[in-house]
């Protein structure tokens, strides 16, 4: 039995084309696409046919930075696999890459199982896996090479949280070194943790304690300095690097340098670096709190250079790093010592709205959009074609986006299993209608029509960017 369907009357839009087409979806596939009012298009025959008139037909969203249940700061982030990848397929994401952490004394292997345990039979959407590597060996270099066999073919290393996740640049240089020869992809935490542990103690022992020092112990120089030297150690080891969550415009101007070199280098962006800013950390009542990440928010002129390397495509990606954390009773537990608020904010939902609205606002185009959410994250970690677009052969990830409705973003209306917004009482233009997933509606008209355990794990190859 085969089921078919069809969309009719929309704009197209992918990184490469906007185009006035029908889209007949086959078995959970794109099967043809065709010229609206064409002969074509005319034959497409199905049993489900959905009205795309004056509506945008987007590939599904890929957001290539989650964290759903990670363990940080004595709790755990507020989203389960669940709740996260139905609120991913609310805001029109329909593939997420989460990041399995392997502990200190543990192996790849055992980190990558527990996160397989965590998502399997509860997604909504698809996903896959990077993993984070805490702690370099020459058991954990081979057991690279396996994972790269199964599909999860990108690693991540931070520069950051001594004690925690943190290498050393030996300890980097090692697992770069290996990347180079098995074709995996380093992604680097960007800022030197040690440095901050210093100005984080002589911020506390002056009774600096409110949220707002997060950020001003945190300095953008401490991430530029950490990105020029990812990108050296990367070069070093003739490796190709991938920079994420890049929020100062100093560490931008670093991933242009290397890039104007020839370097295989990449950075990614977040919708709270492009949109927030450290007027929302220093907000009174602890409220600031809900604003804490790393790397942090930025005062407001790091934004223009942000928008600025996106656009010229020194940065290529846009994922959340969302990673959420209650205000009552997480987010609290920083109270009187910033440094003790977990590091995390909420977005997986909002990611393809902020991203139209940044179009609506002249930042972007159209298919810039769908290339920074869809189609480059898709490449950079071994999913395309299959995902982040819409062409034949490709899963029907298919998102029918309405830009005309207008919004304004809540706690009160989110998905998320989070109690606040960082975009509370923004009003965007542009809203997610209908949301399919490999063919099945997971979204239908506003109506969450999906379940979980329809999402199954994606087996990624390795960066197309690379071949």
């Amino acid at each position: 039995m085969s089921s078919r369907t069809v969309i009719r009357g929309g704009l197209v839009i992918t990184a490469s084309d906007e185009i006035h087409a029908d889209v007949l979806i086959e078995d959970g596939r794109i099967a043809a696409l065709a010229a609206s009012g064409t002969p074509a298009a005319e034959a497409f025959t199905a049993e489900r046919t959905i009205d795309a008139t004056g509506k945008y037909v987007i590939p599904g969203g890929v957001d290539a930075h989650t964290h759903m249940e990670l363990p940080f700061g004595g709790t755990f982030a507020s989203d389960t696999f669940e709740t996260g990848t139905r609120a991913a397929a609310w805001g029109g994401t329909t593939t997420i890459v989460d990041f399995a952490v392997q502990s200190v004394g543990h192996s790849l292997r055992e980190g990558l199982d527990a996160w397989h345990a965590k998502a399997e039979g509860n997604c909504a959407v698809d996903y896959g896996f990077h993993m984070i590597v805490s702690d370099v060996n020459q058991e954990t270099l081979k057991e690279m090479d396996l994972l790269i066999e199964e599909g999860v073919t990108s690693f991540k290393q931070f520069m950051a949280y001594p004690g925690v996740f943190y290498s050393d640049d030996g300890q980097i240089l090692r697992a770069m070194q290996r990347s180079a020869e098995n074709g995996g992809l380093i992604m680097m935490h960007a800022e030197n943790g040690i440095a901050i542990d210093v100005l984080v103690e002589q911020a506390l022992a002056r009774g600096e304690t409110d949220p707002r020092y997060h950020g001003e112990v945190r300095k953008a120089l401490l991430e530029a300095e950490a990105t020029h030297r990812a990108i050296k150690l990367a070069q070093v080891a003739g490796a190709p690097l991938y920079v994420v969550h890049v929020s100062a415009m100093e560490a931008v101007a670093e991933l242009a340098r290397a890039r104007d070199e020839g370097l295989p280098v990449f950075g990614e962006t977040c919708p709270q670096y492009l949109f927030l800013s450290t007027d929302n950390l220093a907000e009174p009542d602890f409220e600031g709190a809900k604003y804490v990440c790393s790397t942090p928010l930025r005062p407001r002129e790091h934004q223009a250079k942000l928008w600025q390397g996106l656009r010229t495509n020194d940065l290529q990606v846009v994922s959340t790093d969302h990673c959420p954390f209650c205000f009552v009773g997480q987010k609290e537990l920083g109270r009187g010592d910033f440094s003790k608020i977990p590091n995390g904010l909420p977005g997986v939902e909002n990611r393809m709205d902020l991203l139209h609205q940044a179009v609506l606002d002249g930042h972007i185009s159209r298919r810039r959009w769908i290339e920074i959410a869809c189609a480059t994250p898709a490449r950079m970690f071994g999913l395309y074609p299959k995902k982040g677009t819409i062409a034949p052969g490709a899963d029907a990830d298919v998102v029918i986006y309405d830009p005309h409705v207008e919004q304004v973003m809540s706690a009160e209306t989110h998905h998320m299993n989070v109690d606040y917004s960082a975009y509370e009482g923004k009003h965007v233009t542009g809203r997610v209608e209908t949301v399919l997933s490999r063919g099945e509606p997971v979204i239908t008209e506003r109506e969450y029509t999906g379940h979980a355990g329809h999402g199954v794990f994606t087996p990624r190859s390795t960066c197309q960017y690379l071949n």
